[in-house]
Parts: C-alpha cells; sequence; structure tokens
C-alpha cells in the first residue's frame, strides 16, 4: 500500500498556483508553494470569472472580498463592430445567482491574485517561497523531489506530489516525461485601461460587451467598481517582437480593426497605449500527469485560447478537482491523478470546443455572419442562458 502524500509542492504562485494551495491546505495537506519571482505580483488586467470559478471562492471563503472589489454585470452583449447594433445578451446579475448558484463577476487580475495570496499567507499549512526557481522533478520509489534555486544556490525540496503551476513556459512540463513545448495561435490579444468616461455612450460600464468583425473582436467590461474599463482586442496577426507586461505601450497595428465604427476607431485612438499578448497554446492531449507523484495544472498542462473567457477559470476547476481527487484516494496517489487527468481532460476538451465556436462565429463574414445575426435576433435571454448551463453550473469538486 502507498503511504498517503501529505506534503504537496506546487511551482508557481499565480492564479492556479495559489488556489491550488488553499484547496489541497483545506483538506489536510502540508503545502509548499514556490515561486520563481522575488516579489509576489500578478500581471494583466482583467478577467471574467463564471459561476464555475466563483462556487470555488466561495467554499474557499474568499467570494466576499472578491465581491467587494469586482463588478457583477448584468449580461454579457454581442454587438456588430461595423453598426454598433446589439445582436443578442446574456443575462448575468441576479439570472446567475437563481441558475447557476453563484455570481458572476468582472474582476481585476492583481484583485484577485491579491486575495488569494493574502489567504495563503494566512494558511498555517503552506509556506510561501519567492525568489524560488523550479528545474525540475525526479520521480521515484525512494521520494519525489523538486530541483530548485534559491539566490544562485541548488537546492533539493522533499515532496509526496508536485504540482506545475507554472504557466504556459513551464519548467515542469518541459524539463520531464510530460515534455511539450508551447506554441504561437497566430492571435494576439491587445489589452489596454479606459476610463468610464473615454467609454461614454459606447460601452456601458455595467456588462460584458463583445464587438464582432471578421478581422478582430473587442471583449470591454468593467473593473473596481466601474473605475476603469478593461479592453482587449484580439485578430490574427503574427507574434510581436516585444510583448507582455515588459513590453512597451503602443498604438494597435494598422488594419487590425479595419471595418469597425468610427466611436470604436476613437476610443483605439485615445486610450494610453495597448500592451500586445501573443496567444500561446499548449497541447491538451498530451499527458499532465506522472502517477509517480506529478500533475499539472492550468496553463501549464492546457493553454488555451480566451475566446470563451474559461482560461483562468479552468485553473481554478483543475486546483479544486486535483486537491479533491488526491484527498479521496489517500492510499492511490496514482489512481488518483489517473482519475483527474481523465476528469479534466474532458472537461477541458468541450471548454476548447467552445472557444473555437466563438472564434469562428465572432470572427465570421458573408452569408454565415448574416446567418448568426438572423439566428441571434430570434434567440431570448433565457434561452442564451440555458445553452451555458453545462459551463457555469459545473460543479469542479464533485465532477
Amino acid at each position: 500500500m502507498n503511504v498517503p502524500p501529505r506534503h504537496v509542492a506546487i511551482a508557481g504562485a499565480g492564479i492556479a498556483g495559489l488556489t491550488a494551495a488553499l484547496c489541497f491546505a483545506e483538506r489536510g495537506f502540508r503545502v509548499s508553494v514556490l515561486e520563481r519571482a522575488e516579489k509576489l505580483e500578478e500581471v494583466g488586467a482583467g478577467l471574467q470569472l463564471s459561476p464555475n470559478a466563483t462556487v470555488i471562492l466561495k467554499r474557499l471563503g474568499l467570494l466576499e472580498d472578491a465581491t467587494r472589489v469586482a463588478v457583477r454585470p448584468v449580461s454579457i452583449e454581442l454587438r456588430r463592430a461595423d453598426s454598433l447594433r446589439t445582436l443578442a445578451a446574456v443575462p448575468l446579475g441576479e439570472t446567475a445567482l437563481r441558475r447557476w448558484g453563484a455570481p458572476y463577476l468582472t474582476i481585476h487580475r492583481a484583485d484577485l491574485h491579491d486575495i488569494l495570496a493574502r489567504a495563503v499567507r494566512a494558511h498555517p499549512a503552506i509556506t510561501l517561497e519567492t525568489g524560488v526557481t523550479v528545474g525540475s522533478a525526479k520521480l521515484s520509489d525512494a521520494g519525489n523531489v523538486l530541483s530548485a534555486t534559491r539566490a544562485g544556490v541548488e537546492d533539493e525540496i522533499a515532496c509526496d506530489l508536485a504540482v506545475g503551476a507554472d504557466g504556459v513556459r513551464s519548467a515542469l512540463r518541459a524539463a520531464g516525461p510530460l515534455a511539450r513545448p508551447a506554441r504561437f495561435s497566430g492571435y494576439v490579444a491587445w489589452r489596454a485601461i479606459a476610463t468610464p468616461q473615454l467609454c461614454a455612450g459606447l460601452i456601458p460600464t455595467d456588462r460584458v460587451s463583445a464587438f464582432l468583425n471578421p478581422r478582430f473582436h473587442l471583449v470591454a467590461y468593467p473593473l473596481r467598481g466601474g473605475q476603469i474599463v478593461n479592453l482587449v482586442v484580439i485578430g490574427r496577426m503574427p507574434a510581436p517582437t516585444e510583448s507582455g507586461a515588459g513590453g512597451e505601450r503602443r498604438m494597435l497595428p494598422p488594419g487590425i480593426i479595419a471595418g469597425a465604427a468610427d466611436d470604436i476607431d476613437a476610443l483605439a485612438a485615445n486610450v494610453d497605449g495597448w500592451l500586445p499578448w501573443p496567444i500561446a497554446e499548449v497541447d491538451g492531449e498530451a499527458s499532465w500527469i506522472d502517477p509517480a507523484g506529478l500533475a499539472l495544472i492550468g496553463d501549464a498542462a492546457h493553454a488555451m485560447g480566451p475566446y470563451a473567457a474559461q482560461g483562468a477559470v479552468m485553473a481554478i476547476e483543475d486546483a479544486a478537482t486535483l486537491a479533491a481527487t488526491v484527498a479521496a484516494r489517500p492510499d492511490d496517489l496514482a489512481g488518483a491523478l489517473a482519475r483527474y487527468q481523465a476528469v479534466r481532460r474532458e472537461r477541458v476538451r468541450q471548454v476548447a470546443k467552445r472557444g473555437a465556436f466563438n472564434r469562428f462565429v465572432w470572427h465570421a463574414s458573408g452569408p454565415v455572419a448574416l446567418g448568426r445575426d438572423i439566428v441571434l435576433a430570434l434567440r431570448r435571454g433565457r434561452s442564451l442562458a440555458a445553452d451555458l448551463d453545462w459551463l457555469y453550473a459545473y460543479d469542479a469538486e464533485t465532477a
């Protein structure tokens, strides 16, 4: 009989890693979180947290904190980018609470990260270390260890289970039998923050707005109680040479929003610069686990495009499922990891298919776009919400 795993070492202190730490600690595990950065901080801008994520925050006792700094949008509104005509609206707000049992929130990534980090630091079963670079995992019958570097000094950290929550460029994925490269998807997300005043007349600050166009789509939604508006333009183009949080803000490339209404053109030109983020993907069909004691979660396992607004949500679901599965099979780690992968792989496949469908429909042109508009005009909000029951009512801990 295997010795039940009691010490979990997690590489990465992003949203996936911190959520996993809390989920494991709540089930009686001792947890070490190892973060490469010297200072714990999160980059990026807005996130959409659908009810399948906020229900997990509620169980961790963090939903009230999140709600205080978030916005609860009344709907997701689909509009044409050329005429600005509204095509359809999915009701959220109170409808989300009644239908899916938890709220739909828009929140600044840094705010969510801060809430999770404070909870991790306050938990007596969790140790959080920064400035630690995890290189690889050595798995054997004699025990599992993570190779790590602290201030230039090599070290080994013993654990029963290693969790790779270190993102799309995961060192734990790249260094062992789970190795596979991340690939550029061909799409770039250009991110910016605007004031409500700058968006006035175009983007309401009480909902998620998606503007559809064959060349691009623009998603906009309020953050921090409506004090700011998150903007994301996604289109196909070569990857910029400089990108991400360390890149330089710049104007949108010529032509990326060609065909947009004048109001969108004006907004794009007047915000304080855009940051390009090449959208990377990871083959989610390859293995996420080593039965001896290694599991990947979040982008490290299955980075996908943002077309269903489920990237961070899938990481939160992964964390909850992995902890619940390992805790449910204390004497069978290999079986628990296999079960985690089977359950999560099918779920991620479904979400990825929905994202691919959204991208196709949102970027449609010609007769396909005309057909889309006609079909959406015939759909009522309740019907559109029902289409999302499989996604938003999902319970990752009991699946």
